[in-house]
């Protein structure tokens, strides 16, 4: 369905420090990255597309996040949205909601929301039974 996401980033350095681990932790392999441009993107393992891609706004105005906006990443398990909030929270993101069941969204829905270092929503999700 997608090609690519693209985030817009205010402070590039600051938002590799952010997703560098924080895709690492999801298993999604970085396809580049040019801090001269500066940008960065990832794809899952073993293929390439969709493409996920963070850097600052093609057009040179100042980045702003997007209300009503949010990204959602795939998680395989449970413990694998654990593992990406702490991460994302340990390095410079900010809690929407904690991991958990979302049963409202459907019965095996588990979640997390956080915003990244530039205020960009994020969230992380599991659709399958524990």
């Amino acid at each position: 369905m997608l090609s690519h996401v693209t985030i817009g980033v205010g402070d590039f350095s600051r938002a590799w420090a952010f997703y560098q681990p924080f895709m690492a932790c999801l298993g999604l392999e970085l396809r580049f990255h040019e801090p001269e441009v500066p940008w960065a993107g990832w794809h899952s393992a073993g293929g390439q597309r969709p493409l996920f891609i963070i850097g600052k706004p093609f057009n040179g105005a100042p980045h702003e996040p997007g209300n009503g906006q949010m990204t959602a990443f795939m998680a395989a398990t449970r413990a694998m949205v654990d593992a990406a909030h702490r991460t994302a929270l340990a390095h410079g993101g900010r809690c929407e909601g904690p991991p958990g069941l979302r049963p409202h969204y459907h019965p095996h829905y588990y979640g997390a929301y956080f915003r990244d270092t530039e205020g960009n929503k994020l969230a992380v999700a599991c659709h399958h039974p524990e």
